[in-house]
Parts: C-alpha cells; structure tokens; sequence
C-alpha cells in the first residue's frame, strides 16, 4: 500500500447539529440536536429507521453540505463512499479504483500498483480494464470499496458499502474489513441497516430515532477481536442484539399523528384507505358512471367485422 496511508486515526465531532431540507409542505428537519463523538482508530456503526438522517449526516462530515447549526467534524482527512458507487463511467475499472488516491496525490503509477495488487482480493482480477457499465451491481459495489480504501484519510465515512452484495460476498467482505480495520485502525463510521453486521464489525453501535434523529441509545460492543463469523451464536452476542433490536423498535416512531398520539413508522394511518393504492370511494375508478342507469333501452353491442 502507498506510503501516504495516514495512521492513526482522526477524531469525528458531531455537537448539536440541526439540519434539514425543503419540503413540499414546508422545511423537513433530518436531524435535530444530534451528538456523537468517535474516538480516533474507533469503529462505530449507526443504525436507525429508513430515512431518519443517516445518510445525510455521513454527507455532513464529508463537507459535502453544512448543517444549518452545530458542527459536524472530522479532525483530519476523511474519505466517503455512497451508497450509490459513484463510477466514473469514462473511467475503467483500474482508473476508478485509483481515483481518490490520485486527487489526495499519490503518484498514478503508486496508486495503479496498490490497486492493482488489491483486485483479485476483491473478486476483479481479469476486470482491470472494464468500463463500469460491463461490471455487475456487486462488482461495481467492490470497485467502490476499493477506491474508498485507497484514498489517503485518517477517517473512512461508510454509507451502507456491503448492501449490494450477496450474502456469502457479504459475509468474506465483512471479515475482510475487520482485517484492514485492525491493521491501519483508521476510524470508520459505518451506516448500515444490518444490526448484525453492526455487532460484527463495530466497537460501539448508536441508534438514531426517527426523523428528525437523535442518537437514543448506544450500545459497546467489547466482544474480543478478531471475530469469526460464529461469534453470532455467543450468548453475549444474542444479548447484545436483541438489545438493539428492541432499540430499533422504540426508534421508529415516527411522528405525530392527527390525533396527537404517536405511531410506528410502517403503520398505516387511519384515515388511510385499508386497500393499497384505492382511490376513495370504496375502490372505484373516478370517471366512472356509478348509480341508477338512465330510463331508455340500452344500446346493442357493436358487432366485429
């Protein structure tokens, strides 16, 4: 790997930040009064309700936007991978990977050597030369992640990297970054809905709640590294889980409802029609004649020559 592989780790600061986006409706608060604070070299995931801010949060960090108040703060250089993977599509494969890598500037030649000693690791020798739209959606994924893990940066700001792989690629690539983590222990903030893969991988998970999020509860996770995959079976490991699921569950409130009470995020309204997609009106068409049909004979079908 390049020489400039920063270590160790930077510390990320998010301190009352408040942001939010206009909506159809008026302003749409994401995040309201959100902290967390991650130790440099430490490993957190967060997790939370679809929607509820996540994302946008690792955006923030990433100094791609600004938080309407507080900070949001890596304490040094970070790098960030979407969850959509951002391919160039003039780019092959080779030259994609290399991309952060060479903006932070590492020399191409370096960059390509690095990347280049990585692909059969990440399922792509014999690809260095594709042009991104030959690649699968799990390869495109891997070829994200590796360009993420050749950018120069004391932090890594992770949205979901792993979710467009298959659960067996999934499950190698999870133990491949517990390998690469402890190795340069860079610090790694990691949104992921899988509290599993949470537990395996992170030091300390945090729940957001709902829109707009806050961090709720936070869960240490002191199980000994490296952890194999049939950590998942340990009692502790159970524990823990079931600890953020019931976590998860609370989080999803949503909102206010009409009424005034709360209600789970998923959970239909109840001035919503019960069949999906009806239009009011029990389910009928509007446009449709309905009731009493007018006095008069009624007109013969036309006949098909």
């Amino acid at each position: 790997m390049s020489r400039d592989r920063p270590r160790p780790g930077a510390r990320v600061v998010v301190d009352d930040v408040g942001h939010g986006f206009p909506g159809p409706e008026g302003r749409l608060e994401v995040l309201d009064g959100l902290r967390l604070d991650v130790a440099p070299g430490e490993f957190v995931a967060l997790v939370g309700p679809s929607g509820c801010g996540k994302s946008t949060l690792l955006r923030l960090l990433a100094e791609l936007e600004h938080p309407d108040r507080g900070v949001a703060l890596v304490e040094g250089r970070a790098a960030y991978q979407p969850q959509r993977d951002a391919l160039l599509p003039w780019r092959r494969a080779l030259d994609n990977a290399t991309l952060g890598a060479e903006v932070r500037g590492v020399p191409a030649a370096v960059a390509r050597r690095d990347a280049a000693d990585l692909l059969e690791r990440f399922g792509l020798a014999g690809f260095e030369r594709a042009w991104p739209s030959q690649l699968s959606g799990g390869m495109r994924q891997r070829l994200a992640l590796l360009r993420t893990f050749l950018t120069p940066a004391e932090a890594l700001l992770l949205d979901e990297p792993l979710g467009a792989l298959d659960a067996i690629t999934r499950r190698a690539f999870q133990q491949w970054l517990e390998e690469v983590w402890l190795a340069d222990r860079r610090t790694v903030v990691l949104v992921t809905h899988d509290v599993e893969e949470a537990l395996l991988l992170a030091d300390r998970v945090v729940v957001l709640s709902g829109r707009p999020a806050r961090a709720v509860v936070e869960v240490p996770n002191p199980a000994p590294r490296p952890r194999p995959p049939t950590v998942v079976t340990d009692p502790a490991f159970v524990a823990r889980k079931a600890a953020l699921l019931e976590a998860l569950d609370r989080a999803s409130v949503s909102g206010p409802r009409p009424d005034g009470a709360f209600r789970a995020a998923g959970t239909r309204p109840p001035d919503r029609p019960a069949t999906r997609g009806a239009p009011p009106g029990g389910g009928r068409r509007a446009g449709r004649r309905r009731g009493p049909r007018p006095p008069g004979p009624r007109p013969s079908p036309r006949r098909r020559r």
